[in-house]
């Protein structure tokens, strides 16, 4: 066999071991998506940050990094681009590694705390609501949207089920995959900025309902 001949075999060698191993590939990732479901990208703090200091860009580009994780674990809140966190000051240090949540971030203040970012009678309270996919399909589910709760009876003998606004026009601090994960009737978990009543009111509406739905407000 001429050199030229050996040289051509190997070269078609190499190109059947090169297809052999982008199948492989395939494959291999094919398995992981189906097992461990959809991908979305999370916002990652690639060093440990301290609280109390402004993110700016050259913080958000040099030490925030986006990454694709399966949505099943996400956590509520978390951000899904290093932009949306600057001008944003951590509300406590932030460890090497960790997601960065809304529900960690807040506008500068004029030094009173975190409370001034949802105002002083309002605090974050996390609530499990139904149909949310759209929102986060069409990016409105952004911090600071104002969205209504709206509650839906469960029918009984007694009377039918009903729907009414629980709770209008409150801020939107995080939303993200409940326990149950992502899928038709799932659940997602929302952080909203509630006043006590308003709190109650969705807490106790979680116990009888049969689901609570987000719907930005008009």
């Amino acid at each position: 066999m001429s050199r030229r001949s050996r040289a051509v075999g190997f070269l078609v060698l190499a190109l059947v071991a090169a297809t052999l191993a982008a199948g492989i590939a395939d494959s291999y990732g094919s398995k992981v998506a189906r097992g461990y479901g959809p991908l979305r990208e999370v916002v990652i703090a690639t060093r440990a940050l301290p609280g109390g200091k402004p993110l700016g860009p050259g913080v958000a580009a040099d030490d925030l990094e986006a990454r694709r994780v399966p949505v099943k674990i996400v956590p509520a809140g978390a951000l899904r681009s290093p932009a949306q966190a600057i001008g944003l000051v951590p509300a406590a240090d932030l460890s090497a590694g960790s997601y960065l949540l809304a529900s960690q971030l807040h506008p500068p203040t004029s030094g009173r705390g975190p409370v001034d970012a949802i105002g002083a009678d309002r605090q974050p309270v996390e609530i499990s609501v139904s149909g949310a996919d759209a929102l986060l399909a069409t990016g409105t589910a952004e911090q600071g949207t104002r969205v209504d709760v709206v509650v839906t009876t469960e029918p009984s003998a007694a009377a039918p089920g009903k729907t009414y606004v629980a709770a209008t026009a409150v801020p939107l601090l995080g939303l993200g995959p409940g326990t149950d994960g992502p899928g038709p009737g799932g659940t997602a978990a929302a952080t909203l900025a509630l006043t006590r009543r308003q709190a109650l009111r969705l807490i106790a509406a979680e116990s009888f309902a049969r689901k609570l739905t987000l719907l930005v407000a008009g």
